[in-house]
């Protein structure tokens, strides 16, 4: 895989504004694990969505590694990670949290990353995965950051727009998402409100130019459960009972009022399930609350760490 243009690009980061970090990789069975980290101090776990990558925390952790240690992982088969082997697993996020354990496990006990105080930060996809690993390992956490995620169920007024519902249809996705570039450019498009300029556009979907590089993005839509039959049902509905584990855990939600496909409504059923939750709401940001709210969200949650959560 020394050859892969993924690598190639890791080699030369200049092209990819605001993003000077050292490349970090972490082998598992199926392939080499691409990971940021940066900093020392209590350590921020910041799990990314779909179809993102760990680019996505470029500014969060300029602004954090002062006093923590910042991880960011590209999921295995998206952002500069290995590609999975085909066929892809059944559900890929139960796959993921299972490789986040491992990772997080070889970090503290060969990188001298601190074992306990942990702050989960997550994002889109990234909750299912990066919260199922913190309700598992809730000894380890301090506290969580959540930004324009679902860990339960959608309720029926939350359910994503009709094209996006028709967009995880097995063939709708192959085509849209996996063989050409759609779902990935429209994403980094659809997902703000302020155009982003063209290089960092670029940056985002710099690891997906080629439909192998979309196997697993394509594989994330069909995975997003909304009934029953879908692959995400019974992760989510394991996940939705395991989240008491948190609800002593200090929390920020924020939420970019005017995301496409994970509605206002979701900011409300966050609020609802952790009534002690600080949720911000940003009227005018998208899905990519990071980049159309930065000014404010980035400040927010650099004190939120500061005032919560124990030093160690």
């Amino acid at each position: 895989m020394k050859g892969h243009p993924v690598y190639a690009a890791a080699a030369d980061r200049s092209h990819w504004p605001d993003y000077p970090f050292t490349a970090r990789w972490f082998t598992h069975a199926e392939g080499r694990q691409h990971y940021v980290d940066e900093g020392t101090g209590p350590p921020v776990l910041m799990v990314h969505g779909n179809p993102s990558w760990s680019f996505v925390w470029r500014h969060l952790i300029a602004e954090l590694r002062d006093a923590y240690r910042c991880i960011a992982p590209d999921l295995l088969g998206m952002g500069l990670s290995d590609r999975l082997a085909r066929p892809l697993p059944a559900l890929l996020a139960g796959y993921q949290i299972a490789a986040l354990d491992d990772l997080v496990r070889h970090l503290t006990g060969e990188h001298q990353v601190p074992r306990h105080g942990w702050t989960v930060v997550a994002h889109d996809w990234g909750g299912p995965i990066a919260l199922a690993w913190a309700c598992l390992n809730a000894e380890l956490v301090d506290r969580v950051v959540v930004l324009n995620t679902a860990v339960f169920r959608f309720p029926q007024q939350g359910l994503p727009p009709w094209w996006f519902r028709l967009l995880r249809l097995p063939v709708i996705s192959t085509l849209a998402a996996h063989h050409t570039p759609g779902w990935v450019q429209g994403a980094v498009r659809l997902g703000v409100t302020t155009p982003l300029p063209p290089p960092v556009r670029r940056a985002f979907t710099a690891p997906y130019r080629r439909p192998r590089d979309r196997a697993a993005p394509a594989r994330f839509l069909r995975d997003v459960p909304l009934t029953r039959r879908d692959p995400g049902w019974a992760l989510l509905t394991v996940v939705e009972r395991m989240l008491p584990a948190l609800e002593r855990k200090p929390m920020l939600v924020g939420w970019g009022m005017r995301d496409p496909v994970l509605r206002p409504v979701l900011a409300d059923a966050w609020q609802r399930r952790f009534p002690h939750a600080r949720v911000l709401r940003y009227p005018r940001a998208g899905h990519y609350v990071l980049e159309d709210a930065r000014a404010q969200l980035i400040p927010a949650i650099r004190q939120f760490l500061d005032s919560t959560g124990e030093r160690r």
